[in-house]
C-alpha cells in the first residue's frame, strides 16, 4: 500500500514525528529510511522484504530473500543489499549503509568507555554487525585494558567457508602491542550455526595457554552466526 494512500496520522513520517520513533514499527523505520519504492511496489512492501526470513541457496551456498528482522539487517553489507529489488543502485544501498555503520560505531563507542562484561550482550551486537554476515570464516580478537574496555578489535585471521588457520604468537604478539591485560576471542560461522566444534575448543585452549605466559586472559570465545550468537564462557567451554 503507498504510504500517500494512508491516513496522515499512520504514515511514519507524521507518526514519528507525533508519537515518538519508538511508537514505529521496524517496518515503519526502515520504510522511512527507504523513503521511496519502485514502480508498482510501495517503500513499506520493500521494507518488509527487507525484514522478511532469508533463504540460503543450496547449490550456491548465497543468501536470498531477506534479512530476518532488524539485528539480520545490521549484519548485512554493501553487497549484500543488492540481492533486494530495488536496492542495486546505489544511493539507497550507501544510505542504509551509512546507518548500519553508525550502530557499529555506536557500540564499539560503548565497550570502549564502560567495561565489556557489564554489558555482554552489546559484546555479541557488537560482533555480530562486524562478522556474521562474511561468507567466510573471520577470526577476530577483542583487545581490552585492564578495567576490561574495549581497546581495539583486530580481525586477524581469514579462511574459507568452513576453515580458518589461526597463528598463536601472531595473537600474542598482537596483544603485547595493545598492552591489554585480556582479550575475547571471536570467529563467525558461515553455515549459520553457532555450536562450537571440537576444533574451536581445542583452539580455545592453546590461545588461552599461550597468552597465559604473557598474562594476558582469555575472557570468552564468542562465535556468531546470522542472527545468533554463542558465549563459550557462558557455556562453560572455556
Amino acid at each position: 500500500m503507498p504510504i500517500k494512500t494512508l491516513p496522515a496520522d499512520a504514515r511514519p513520517r507524521e507518526k514519528l514525528l507525533a508519537r515518538g520513533a519508538t511508537a514505529l514499527s521496524d517496518t515503519e523505520l526502515i520504510a522511512l529510511l527507504l523513503r521511496t519504492g519502485t514502480a508498482g511496489r510501495g517503500v513499506l512492501q520493500m521494507a518488509h522484504e527487507l525484514l522478511a526470513e532469508p533463504a540460503r541457496d543450496v547449490e550456491t551456498g548465497r543468501w536470498t530473500g531477506g534479512f530476518g528482522g532488524i539485528s539480520g539487517l545490521l549484519n548485512a553489507g554493501l553487497d549484500d543489499l543488492k540481492r533486494i529489488k530495488g536496492l542495486g543502485g546505489p544511493a539507497k544501498r550507501a544510505e542504509l549503509a551509512a546507518v548500519l555503520e553508525l550502530a557499529r560505531r555506536a557500540l564499539a563507542q560503548q565497550l570502549k568507555e564502560r567495561e565489556v562484561f557489564s554489558s555482554p550482550g552489546a559484546v555479541k551486537q557488537y560482533l555480530q554487525l562486524h562478522l556474521a554476515a562474511r561468507g567466510h570464516e573471520v577470526f577476530a580478537v577483542l583487545f581490552l585494558d585492564a578495567q576490561n574496555r574495549l581497546v581495539a578489535m583486530e580481525e586477524l585471521f581469514r579462511g574459507t567457508l568452513t576453515q580458518t588457520s589461526v597463528y598463536p604468537r601472531e595473537v600474542v604478539t598482537r596483544a603485547l602491542q595493545h598492552q591489554a591485560a585480556s582479550v575475547v576471542l571471536a570467529h563467525n560461522h558461515p553455515s549459520g550455526t553457532v555450536r562450537p566444534s571440537r576444533a574451536d575448543e581445542a583452539l580455545t585452549q592453546t590461545l588461552k595457554a599461550a597468552l597465559a605466559l604473557v598474562d594476558v586472559r582469555v575472557l570468552d570465545h564468542v562465535i556468531v552466526a546470522q542472527g545468533d550468537a554463542l558465549s563459550m564462557a557462558e557455556k562453560g567451554l572455556l
